[in-house]
């Protein structure tokens, strides 16, 4: 059996057609546009010769007469094909074979013209002469749109949207617009840290320890070197380095990579920000934070307002500052003021929240915190001052030494900014690194479990009073964009693998296509709905489980049938 479709095995009879009658469809020439599809309506003047290069989107050939989009990066134009504007001699050929008879929808066709506007008012390319610049083989996920204006067969199953993003950019145009608005938040917050005299910096990927944060990392191994390195968790011990090393103000746009689960809000590859500024402090930042955010709000969208989901979000500053302590108290009426450890677990426990023994102070108190407190941040809101069993690279309170000089940025009950008055007490830093270990040793797979002595040796150098926040870059989009998966904010996220196509009977396919809406649903309701008989049922059922695309499985109400 072939492996192309019906459609893939016509479009490459085309291809070579086109070759026999000499015509290259992946020609190397430039091919010298003039105008996009912008600029011709901007500046839209009948009679104007223009030069245009995109995507055949859809043609409607009548006789020697045919209108035809053409999509290039900035959106769509009109065309007419004439076939003696195309061809002014006897012969024909370019347009009654080449044009409707060897051009498929997604071809890249090329386009010489004078624009003129239609009798219904529409902008138009009048085609002189065309080129076909690459011969489209696959045929493109097409929507249509019927005379009540439904939409029908639109691109929309999540996972082929990214496994084939490349198909999706060009069907979907909504999905551009998300990654043009990210590039646009990277160039604003870049040029705000720019004009207030940052510099951008860039630090190593691969790291000999994991350090910065707490997460599983990627490990991988050097052949020359012969020791193993592990891919960034986060660039922070890094950049405080060269905070040492004499520079006031240092950014970087960090890939990160974090070998752990994945989710909506959760890639293992990940884009943060992270920037450091000596002679500051957390005050400041929060200050230099809110008028960061303010400005990025507005250079994506035109506006501080942003809708997420069912909430109404405004990005103006200034924004709320509540300590840990007040918002732990304010929505549970306890005080972790003073307590031990043993008194906070008893606490958690009465609230209904799940621990165990391998939980120090901290990580309780963060379990507290997210259970009960997170998710009543809807505006963006500075949670500050957090216990420092929490923050073992963060400055001890100047006014409480149980607490430290940090605060997250909650925005609809996620963080999207954490930051801190950085620790620069060589001394205590080191003391707070071994407690961490002695966490890790525990049980406490969020506790550091290595202590970078070059860092403790970069900090007996001396560094000066620095400030330093992290900005989830993905999750930041997501908020300004109105996305609720970080997938649909990252070009290629990452997929399992994608499973080979199984061929199906036609029982097979009557069974698979019910699951497909009703997934899982009760054996003998499906047994039911396919309509087949007994004999065609089982071997049905049986085939589809032979080929791991659907399970059967038992539940306390009988028996299940669902996708693999």
């Amino acid at each position: 059996m072939s492996q192309f479709s019906e459609q893939e095995l016509i479009r490459r009879e085309k291809l070579d057609k086109l070759r026999e009658m000499g015509i290259n469809p992946y020609p190397a020439n430039l091919f010298p546009v003039t105008h996009s599809s912008t600029q011709i309506k901007v500046d839209f003047e009948d009679g104007k010769k223009v030069v245009v290069a995109g995507r055949l989107m859809s043609m409607r050939i009548q006789g020697k007469a045919s209108f035809a989009e053409l999509q290039d990066s900035e959106g769509r134009i009109q065309l007419y094909f004439n076939r003696d504007e195309i061809c002014p001699g006897e012969d024909k050929t370019k347009y009654n074979e080449i044009y409707k008879k060897l051009l498929d929808l997604g071809d890249f066709i090329g386009v010489t013209g004078e624009l003129f506007t239609t009798k219904v008012g529409e902008k138009t390319v009048m085609v002189k002469d065309f080129s076909l610049l690459s011969k489209s083989l696959k045929p493109l996920p097409q929507p249509r749109v019927d005379a009540e204006g439904k939409v029908h067969d639109a691109f929309t199953d999540p996972e082929q949207r990214y496994r084939q993003r490349y198909a999706d950019l060009v069907v979907n145009p909504n999905v551009k617009e998300v990654f043009i608005k990210r590039t646009k938040l990277f160039n604003a917050m870049r040029q705000f840290f720019n004009d207030a005299g940052y510099f951008e910096v860039e630090t190593p990927v691969l790291q000999p320890i994991a350090g910065g944060a707490a997460a599983r990392p990627f490990v991988t191994h050097h052949n020359s070197l012969d020791i193993p390195l592990y891919m960034r968790i986060a660039n922070e011990l890094y950049l405080k380095r060269l905070i040492v090393g004499g520079f006031d103000g240092v950014y970087e746009f960090s890939k990160n990579f974090r070998n752990e689960g994945m989710d909506r809000t959760h890639n293992p590859e990940f884009t943060a920000m992270e920037i450091y500024v000596a002679y500051k402090d957390y005050n400041w930042m929060m200050d230099f934070c809110e008028r960061l955010l303010e400005y990025c709000a507005m250079a994506v969208n035109g506006s501080t307002k942003t809708t997420f989901g069912e909430h109404h979000i405004d990005f103006k500053a200034p924004y709320p500052r509540v300590t840990m302590t007040d918002a732990i108290k304010q929505f549970t009426g306890f005080d972790i003021t003073g307590k031990t450890e043993h008194e906070i677990r008893e606490a958690a426990k009465a609230m209904g929240i799940a621990v165990d023994d391998t939980m120090g102070k901290g990580k309780l108190i963060d379990e507290i915190f997210g259970e009960k407190c997170e998710g009543n941040y809807i505006q963006p809101t500075f949670i500050t001052d957090y216990p420092k069993e929490m923050s073992p690279l963060c400055k001890e309170h100047r006014n409480n030494p149980e607490l430290t000089e940090r605060f997250e940025l909650m925005v609809c009950g996620k963080e999207i900014a954490n930051a801190y008055s950085e620790l620069n007490d060589p001394i205590d830093q080191r003391e707070r690194f071994e407690h961490q270990m002695l966490l890790a040793q525990k049980g406490d797979d969020e506790a550091t479990g290595t202590i970078d002595y070059d860092f403790l040796r970069a900090l007996e150098y001396g560094m000066p009073p620095t400030s330093g926040m992290g900005i989830g870059m993905d999750r930041l989009i997501m908020f300004l964009t109105n996305n609720q998966s970080i997938q649909e904010v990252l070009f290629f996220p990452q997929m399992k693998p994608e499973k080979k196509a199984v061929a199906l009977t036609d029982e097979e396919k009557a069974v698979f296509n019910i699951l497909k809406t009703n997934n899982p649903i009760d054996l003998n309701v499906i047994k039911e709905q396919t309509g087949l008989s007994n004999k065609k049922w089982d071997a049905a059922i049986k085939g589809l489980t032979s080929k791991k695309v659907a399970k059967v499985s038992k539940t306390d109400t009988g028996l299940i049938v669902e996708i693999t």
